[in-house]
């Protein structure tokens, strides 16, 4: 052999090697923990230790998939289309009213354009007009829809689109604002389900993929990987409307019409719903977040079983503990944790002995880092639940066991309200009657029996001006405003009326709504 053959010989030998090590590197940062591993020291020709440092070989390797047509397919016709509508009031002729296409503002322009502003028909009929557009995730095959409360939030009529096309109107089983979870029902059976992943055992840089419907273009599926969990968004523009704020963050895109769709993992189970962007023009930039599978799973079981959340309370006034904090309070045993401020009075910290300056570090031995931590943890039980409070007092570490209650300060069952409960039925002033009373509107007291109204001491004929400064001219008025009660989480669930009697006496009333 020459010295041209020997050269090139030895080149392509180098060349091979070479590519070797670049595929084990590469083999080595995606391989799984079961991948046996071992460390080449890199030796200078003198035989000292060369400063690069080490690289790693792999043997029998395990490459993760990166093939998703799987998890797309199997998920796609578990995924719906969700149109509200609404009864919108036109103005009457000479009004010169105008209405905002409702796409402007509650996912942005389908098209990514402004629609113009029409005007209103003159006409004194009610138009029903689109309100919003999202999606939706089929729980089970006899048609029980989750998906994001803003989606169906305030809709006169909800309609279900399916992937073959087959549209349904859908019913309201039960909302939580606090969670921004919202249960449906389509009647129809043999529907396609997605099953339901553990979304505890998420790990950070997973693949995932968001199918949804954004911009209204249907069966979408993107992909990204778990970029953080039980993330809060404390810090985003309007992010105090959420009670509980315990995310799974991605880099999967998700876009307007994605909210209440589906997050799943490679093997097509469902770990989450999609529900926000962080983002400063409306649009996918890089941050989405995901309502965990196990907290949606908790929230519609109750919403299925008592038609309302049962929402267990530790019953503190905490903060986030910093190493700042640390080093003034003298805490040596941690630097982060939920520091406990205030115990509230017959709450289940107290009877479980937790003290102010306490910090708490695990729940059930899951970690409370910070508030999302906490609120993710604390979500998943039910009041009568006991867990296990893992803290630091005196920079010792402790354990406490803890029977978790309601708003109310004990463990009872919440039933969803009713307005029923109140006894009595609402009858709008006539014509003749606002001229008598001078008012513009008002509620008659009709019908009084037994109930919340009449506990707090109304009478028949009672005219109802507002409650809770907030004016009411129908029926429907009063309902939304006593469900609004009732859904909040409040300790306190009163509504403060005021009104007049037939003789003109201005009366307020304070109607405690708690059972």
């Amino acid at each position: 052999m020459n010295l041209y053959a020997k050269t090139a010989l030895l080149a392509c030998g180098v060349a091979v090697a070479s590519s070797a090590v670049t595929m084990l590197a590469v083999n080595g940062m995606d391989s799984t923990d079961n991948v046996a591993r071992s460390i080449t020291t890199l030796f200078n020709e003198d035989g000292t230790k060369h400063d690069g440092g080490a690289f790693y070989t792999v043997a029998n390797t395990v490459t993760p998939p990166t093939d998703f047509t799987h998890a797309a397919e199997s998920t796609i016709n578990g995924v719906v289309s969700i149109k509200s509508y609404s009864n919108r009031q036109q103005y009457g002729q000479g009004g010169g009213g105008q209405y905002i296409d409702p796409f402007e503002f509650f996912f942005g322009s389908p098209f990514g354009q402004q629609q113009p502003r029409r005007q209103q028909p003159q006409s004194n009929e009610k138009e029903e007009v689109q309100k919003g557009l999202g999606s939706g995730v089929i729980i089970s095959e006899d048609g029980y829809i989750v998906t994001n409360n803003h989606v169906i939030d305030d809709a006169d009529r909800l309609e279900v689109t399916l992937n073959d096309n087959r549209i349904y109107n859908a019913k309201v089983i039960g909302t939580d604002p606090s969670t921004d979870v919202a249960l449906l029902k389509i009647e129809e059976k043999g529907l396609h389900v997605i099953p339901i992943g553990d979304s505890d055992n998420l790990r950070v840089g997973e693949w995932v993929l968001a199918v949804g419907n954004p911009f209204g273009f249907t069966s979408t599926v993107t992909t990204g990987i778990v970029s953080a969990k039980a993330r809060g968004m404390q810090g985003a523009p309007h992010s105090g409307k959420m009670g509980i704020e315990s995310y799974i963050q991605t880099d999967a895109a998700v876009n307007p019409g994605n909210s209440g769709g589906a997050l799943v993992n490679i093997s097509g189970e469902l770990v989450g719903i999609n529900t926000a962007i962080y983002s400063q023009t409306g649009n996918y930039a890089g941050c989405s977040f995901a309502i965990p599978a196990s907290i949606v799973t908790k929230i519609v079981t109750d919403l299925r079983q008592y038609g309302t959340v049962q929402r267990a309370i530790l019953g503190i006034a905490f903060t986030e503990l910093t190493p700042q904090m640390a080093k003034e309070k003298d805490i040596t045993a941690t630097n982060d944790g939920i520091l406990v401020g205030e115990v509230m009075d017959q709450s289940a910290a107290m009877e479980a002995g937790i003290k102010v300056n306490d910090i708490i570090i695990a729940i059930n031995n899951a970690p409370t880092h910070n508030t999302a931590q906490l609120q993710g943890e604390i979500s998943k039980y039910r009041p009568g639940d006991k867990i296990t409070l893992k803290y630091v007092r005196d920079n010792k570490i402790a354990t406490t066991s803890v029977t978790l209650r309601n708003n109310q300060g004990n463990t009872k069952v919440t039933q969803a309200g009713n307005i029923s409960a109140l006894g009595c039925a609402f009858a709008p002033l006539t014509d003749k009657e606002k001229r008598e009373y001078q008012l513009s509107s008002g509620l008659k007291v009709t019908g009084l029996k037994d109930g919340k109204f009449k506990e707090a001491g109304i009478k028949n004929g009672f005219i109802v001006l507002d409650i809770n400064n907030m004016r009411v001219r129908t029926q429907d008025d009063v309902e939304k405003i006593y469900t609004a009660i009732m859904k909040s989480s409040d300790t306190d669930k009163v509504m403060f009326i005021t009104g007049i009697y037939p003789t003109g006496r201005r009366v307020y009333y304070a109607v405690d709504l708690a059972e």
